[in-house]
């Protein structure tokens, strides 16, 4: 099989990111191993969201696990899909639900991480209303009627909701502005989709309307846009949310409650089929879920709904259909297919280039497993950052051997471990065999 290059700018972008210990924005397909059950089930759930219905996961993981690189393959495939998606994370100035700005910081975030497959690095909010606006012209013309008539009847269906009516005189304010080439009115128009607008009066005065996206309407502007991106000729919209245990977090347990109010309203929409062309991913960690004091097993109506498939557990196997998606752990098998790509990136994608044999490979899981236990494939962040600045040092220093490098590093740290790997040796690159030949 021919090897892949690597572009400069995407290996530059994942191996700077993932010594930092973040998820790379570029170049995701050539590091992505393993969690094919998941991506299975997530795939099923785009294709739902296509169709007309609506999908709910909480993307369950340790810190360091691989929930935000996950939540970024599935975004990617969303895209390819012809979906919009949106994504932030949350903090203590962002939340789901607020009533001092938060909610509305949240939704700006999403709306400025706005992207689709032409846009995938976000800021694609005006991009899709010029594309509604180039599609209400061409309709206009096929049927000789007006575009403002044109706009308005693809907007009718957005009138019903709350704050539809208002949604659709923004975008036919942005229509005049383009029409005028007033150029400050359409900035006011997708300022305010933007939810940057912090007062009605302004937005009054600006736009005509009588309301703005706060804090209480957060969830219902999603909804709208869910609907909007549709008439645009998207096929729907996946909001992906990070860093969800910052909830867990809340020191007030009202603010908290609140929150989990929000998270039971969606779900609930969600798994009811009240919402269309709309999924939601969030992601966090097994307290933020399971805690029974300040999680969302803390909710009870959130526990029922989000429990454990109990014929699943007892039969040792998981249930990729559940609201609440633990990830599995990576195998030692797949940190192995991994660390080789990791190299084949950090080559460049030129196998000429590689700075360490398959041997290396080898020994350096046999460090981790000696030094980090079963940690170094339930959280391999760690273990991923460590290959990486092993690979540094090697390229800046050509007369240092690996193996000296591993083998003073394994003396240093070493402690019993019950996990021993062994590993056949291979000259097929291929995922399949690699498996094949990789023993524990």
């Amino acid at each position: 099989m021919k090897e892949q290059r690597v572009r400069p700018k995407e290996r530059d972008a994942i191996i700077q990111s993932l010594r930092s210990g973040v998820t790379p924005k570029l170049g995701i397909q050539h590091i992505q191993v393993g969690r094919s059950n998941e991506i299975d089930a997530l795939l099923k759930d785009i294709e739902r969201i296509i169709d007309g219905g609506s999908a709910f996961r909480l993307i369950i993981g340790e810190y360091g696990s691989g929930k935000t690189f996950f939540l970024s393959v599935v975004r990617s495939i969303a895209l390819e899909k012809k979906l919009v998606t949106v994504n932030a994370d949350l903090s203590p100035d962002r939340r789901i639900h607020a009533s001092s700005g938060q909610a509305r910081n949240l939704y700006s975030e999403l709306m400025r991480n706005l992207a689709t497959r032409s846009k995938p690095d976000g800021n694609a909010l005006t991009s899709v209303v010029e594309r509604f606006i180039t599609q209400a012209q061409k309709e206009a013309e096929a049927e000789q009627s007006s575009v403002a008539d044109v706009i308005h009847d693809k907007l009718s269906a957005l009138s019903e909701l709350v704050g539809g009516y208002d949604f659709a005189k923004i975008i036919e304010a942005y229509w005049y502005g383009h029409e005028q080439g007033d150029d400050t009115l359409k900035t006011n128009a997708v300022r305010w989709l933007r939810a940057e607008y912090a007062t009605k009066t302004d937005a009054r005065k600006d736009l005509g309307v009588r309301t703005i996206i706060s804090d209480t309407s957060f969830y219902d502007s999603l909804k709208l846009m869910s609907l909007f991106v549709r008439q645009a000729g998207y096929m729907g919209l996946i909001v992906n949310i990070d860093e969800m245990v910052n909830l867990y977090k809340l020191s007030s347990t009202q603010a908290r409650t609140s929150n989990y109010e929000q998270i039971l309203r969606i779900l609930n929409d969600c798994l009811q089929g009240s919402v269309e062309h709309l999924g939601f991913l969030l992601g966090g960690t097994p307290e933020f879920l399971l805690d029974p004091r300040k999680g969302l097993y803390s909710y009870a109506a959130l526990q029922s709904r989000l429990a454990e498939n109990s014929f699943a557990k007892r039969a040792g196997v998981i249930d990729y259909s559940s609201p609440a998606l633990h990830l599995a752990n990576l195998t030692p098998e797949e940190l192995y297919i991994l660390l080789k790509k990791l190299r084949h990136v950090f080559a460049g994608g030129d196998p000429d280039q590689y700075l360490v044999p398959d041997a290396a490979l080898k020994a350096f899981l046999q460090h981790c497993s000696k030094t980090l236990g079963d940690a170094y494939f339930r959280t391999p962040r760690n273990t991923i950052k460590a290959f990486l600045d092993m690979l540094s040092v090697l390229d800046q220093n050509p007369s240092i051997q690996w193996s000296d490098l591993v083998e003073k590093i394994t003396l240093e740290t070493e402690r019993p471990s019950d996990v021993d790997i062994e590993i056949v040796d291979s000259d097929d690159a291929e995922s399949s065999d690699d498996l094949a030949n990789f023993k524990i």
